[in-house]
């Protein structure tokens, strides 16, 4: 296990996800069904759910296309989503 990249990898997932939606949604979830823990088991296991796919899909897409190319694929996705989110139409 390499400790160092782990608390690099929980540093920027810690601070990506700090405001987001995700999170206000677990707010108002807990909020509205006053259920923190269950809210909290249930985003916690989304959230690893959702790291576990992006870590296999990256295994399996680095075996195949080199790694600048899937970064520059995921800046365009990431630049699109952003444009949808923009334009209200997600």
């Amino acid at each position: 296990m390499d400790w160092k990249l782990a608390m690099v990898t929980f540093g920027i997932i810690f601070l990506a996800e700090l405001g987001d939606k995700t999170q206000l949604a677990c707010i108002f979830m807990a909020a509205k069904t006053e259920k923190p823990w269950s809210v909290f088991m249930g985003a916690s296991l989304g959230l690893v759910s959702v790291s576990l796919l992006g870590v296999l899909l990256a295994q399996v897409l680095c075996q195949y296309l080199p790694v600048d190319l899937i970064k520059k694929a995921a800046a365009v996705a990431f630049v699109i989503v952003g444009v949808l989110i923009f334009m209200d139409k997600i």
